[in-house]
């Protein structure tokens, strides 16, 4: 076969690839949320029957199964648990949840545009370019865009409803910059929720401060547990 055949059936087998490729991409789910109270970091109100818990991200049991690497960019996934046993229900429309250092420095919950800043690459858009015989013009693969994974990131994984009907849980991935932080990044910091409401009245509960804490070392744990 003449050399520039090979070459146009190696690139129609690289598009059929990618074709192929994005069809397949499937929905990711997270494994199912537990009852806030559940969680080792939480913060009871039980004059409003509301439990508001937070789970980080840092471990590999505890990360989320996202298309992206969030966590290796800087970005700390944490997962936001929400039990309404009240009767009445809440809304987080205009809620604010944000990280607080122990320095007390305030740190809002990224953005998919700041997520897209930090992870995008701008070979995602050029493409790969695969070099053809003159005087057929060179093939570009375009490959998927991050913004799009993104997008499919917080379709998954991200709040499915900002309404907690009364006695259910609802809860969502966010993500916050840390990556100027001092390590741990969790010690002696804390989640904040503010201005949760109860949908009817649009009344505000109290603010929420969920106490973090970095995952044990287990070259730590080992180590204690040989002494």
């Amino acid at each position: 076969m003449p050399r520039h055949w090979l070459t146009l059936a190696f690139a129609a087998t690289l598009v059929s690839l990618t074709m192929t490729s994005a069809r397949a991409e499937k929905p990711r789910k997270p494994k199912p949320a537990l009852t806030a109270g559940q969680y080792a970091m939480h913060d009871t109100h039980a004059d409003e029957h509301v439990t508001i818990a937070a789970e980080p991200g840092d471990t590999r049991e505890t990360e989320p199964n996202t298309r992206l690497d969030y966590y290796h960019h800087g970005f700390m996934p944490l997962r936001v648990i929400v039990t309404n046993d009240s009767d009445q229900a809440l809304t987080l429309d205009d809620a604010r949840i944000h990280f607080i250092t122990a320095d007390n420095t305030v740190i809002p919950a990224a953005t998919d545009d700041d997520l897209q800043r930090r992870l995008f690459a701008l070979k995602s858009v050029a493409g790969t370019k695969i070099p053809m015989p003159a005087p057929i013009p060179s093939i570009t693969i375009h490959h998927k865009p991050v913004d799009k994974q993104i997008l499919a990131d917080d379709n998954d994984f991200g709040f499915q409803t900002t309404t907690v009907a009364p006695h259910t849980t609802v809860s969502g991935y966010l993500y916050y910059d840390v990556r100027e932080l001092d390590d741990p990044v969790l010690e002696k910091a804390q989640l904040e929720l503010r201005k949760v409401r109860y949908a009817a009245s649009n009344k505000a509960l109290d603010t929420f401060e969920i106490p973090l804490k970095p995952a044990p070392d287990p070259k730590a744990e080992k180590s204690d547990a040989t002494k």
